[in-house]
């Protein structure tokens, strides 16, 4: 525990430091004197730190870390929020009290900002930890079976090193806001009682990020004024445009941001359950079914349960095998009424089903356009899930069902994936398929920013004449001059299949020398498969370019990473 000896004043006012000098001469009131210097009045010292360490991948994390650094600061504690990334082993030593925020993506992986902390922590190298007193809070989705399984791993590591807990991890679900807010307030009570903190209204600051009044409970009804077609009608595939408004929201957004679009399940399909379930003119359970519970994708819960009611069961005999590759795929096509059916008289009833169905989630999507191009809209790119009888909730929404009442909307900041605020810095992106979409929404950034700044988009999908997405915007980026590299791979046009990281290896020497120049590089797509082989591709590219073998290769990368020049949209 860090003290504050009784010295019972601050830095002054017209100290002769700048904000970095005053963090490492005295980090633990630097915050306080700011706001001390913002009120125009002195405060007491701040009783201890708290660091507060973040790994985020839409922005969550984030945006819990500024509530906990401010909820510290109110109680009299000295706090700063910091990624992940941005601490080494080193600095976590040092440290006296952290809590520690981290989301989990994937397959039970970290955060990209997390990534190279895990890395250092887990290594043999890494110091011991005695002096540090920590918690972790975990955010996830129960629906996965590695919930929250980056705070569990931070939590292991954490303690493994000699640090010692303060306070129970906590695991949260998809609804994590009230859960959350519970934890952060028992762990700061705690905090501020074995450190004797004195809360005081006045050293108290706003989160740098403020809650929007639109979320998940209370989105923001928007106007969908355009939903377009991209891909030819003959195409495989399904993806629109489409445009909302926004209106007398308040909202504003970011290139880079995402939106979260609050779906409504297909009546026809709540029809089909009510009546298989025998509950046909229960139109309050429909209205339940069709706004707030999951019908499409079941839930964990309702297969161990099934699985428990037919033993016998093929779905028994897949959940046994403890396969997870095997489950997926036997549920691949097969939603909540497939599986009620293929269970017969051993299905629950409808009283019995309803807990076992989780909340009905928004889904969120990459947005694709510029507020500086398109102010008062926003823009997505969407492809639309439809297998069979199957069909996605939230895309199929999308394309067939928003009437003229809107859709609820509200938007999910993602700080970490943006335009370089440095205009004459260049650029590489990577989104094959709908992951082009951010990137369209970057090129129209930078246009109407007037950014010198190189523009290199590697893009591909199934075949050029049918999904050949955005073709006439890129091609008048092109020769206005603004995309400056256009590599297409579209996979099935030749027998041999290509995708973007042939484009990449390709011309590996004119990328490395981009990254050699300042290129920012951006992936965005399919987290299991694309962005794993676009990254070995690039790491093959410095591999070969440098010469100096794959450990040189992966260092470059990772600095790459701490410099925030290589950022990821993955889902």
């Amino acid at each position: 525990m860090t003290l504050m000896p009784p010295t019972g004043s601050l830095i002054p006012v017209d100290a002769p430091f700048s904000a970095q000098q005053e963090s490492w001469l005295a980090g633990f009131i630097a915050g306080i004197a700011a706001a001390g210097r913002r009120a125009g009045a002195a405060t007491d010292a701040p009783a201890a730190t708290v660091d507060v360490l973040f790994g985020t991948q839409t922005g969550n994390s984030e945006l819990l870390a500024g509530e906990l650094v401010a909820g510290a600061r109110a109680r009299g504690l000295g706090s700063t929020a910091t990624a992940l990334d941005d601490v080494t082993p080193e600095k976590l030593a040092a440290m006296s009290h952290v809590l520690v925020v981290t989301s989990t993506y994937g397959e039970g992986e970290l955060p990209d900002n997390a990534g190279l902390f895990w890395d250092a922590l887990q290594s043999g190298t890494a110091p011991r930890l005695e002096a540090v007193r920590y918690a972790v809070l975990g955010l996830g989705d129960r629906g996965y079976d590695d919930f929250c399984q980056a705070a569990k791993l931070i939590d292991t590591r954490l303690e493994q090193l000699g640090a010692t807990r303060l306070h129970e991890r906590l695991d949260c679900d998809v609804d994590f806001e009230e859960p959350a807010a519970a934890w952060t307030a028992e762990v700061l009570e705690r905090l501020a009682a074995e450190t004797g903190a004195q809360g005081g209204g006045a050293v108290a600051e706003a989160p740098e990020k403020v809650r929007s009044p639109w979320n998940k409970r209370t989105p923001y009804r928007s106007r969908l004024t355009t939903n377009r077609l991209l891909s030819a009608p003959h195409s495989a595939k399904e993806i629109r445009h489409y445009e909302f408004d926004l209106g007398d929201s308040g909202i504003t957004y970011e290139a880079g941001d995402a939106l979260a679009v609050v779906p409504l399940n297909d009546p026809a399909l709540v029809e089909e359950l009510l009546k298989h379930l025998g509950a046909g003119d229960d139109r309050g359970t429909a209205e339940l079914l069709r706004t707030e519970r999951e019908i499409r994708t079941p839930s964990k819960e309702l297969i161990a349960d099934l699985a428990e009611r037919a033993p016998a069961g093929e779905l028994a005999s897949v959940v046994a095998h403890g396969d997870r590759f095997d489950l997926d795929s036997w549920l691949w096509g097969r939603d909540v009424l497939d599986l009620l059916r293929d269970a017969g008289t051993r299905a629950p009833s409808l009283a019995e089903l309803l807990p076992l169905l989780r909340p009905l989630q928004a889904r969120q999507y990459s947005i694709s356009s510029s507020p500086l191009a398109h102010p008062g809209s926003v823009h997505l790119t969407v492809a639309s899930v439809r297998y069979d009888r199957y069909e996605g909730v939230a895309s199929t929404y999308l394309a067939d069902r928003v009437g003229e009442s809107g859709a609820g909307v509200y938007l999910q900041p993602n700080p970490a994936f943006g335009v370089p605020a440095d205009d004459d810095a260049p650029m590489v992106m990577i989104g094959p398929g709908t992951g082009i979409a951010p990137f369209r929404g970057f090129l129209h950034e930078r246009a109407a920013r007037g950014a010198a700044g190189r523009n290199w988009l590697f893009f591909g999908d199934r075949h050029r004449a049918t999904d050949f997405v955005y073709e006439d915007e890129l091609d008048d980026l092109r020769r206005r001059g603004v995309l400056s590299e256009l590599d297409l791979a579209f996979s099935r046009d030749q027998a041999e299949k290509v995708y973007v990281q042939t484009r990449m290896r390709e011309r590996s020497r004119e990328l490395y020398a981009w990254l050699e120049e300042g290129a920012h590089v951006y992936v965005c797509g399919d987290a299991s498969r694309m962005a794993k082989d676009v990254e070995a591709a690039l790491l093959g590219v410095v591999a070969e370019q440098r010469g100096r073998g794959a450990d040189d290769a992966a260092e470059y990368l990772a600095d790459l990473r701490r410099a925030k020049r290589y950022v990821r949209d993955v889902y």
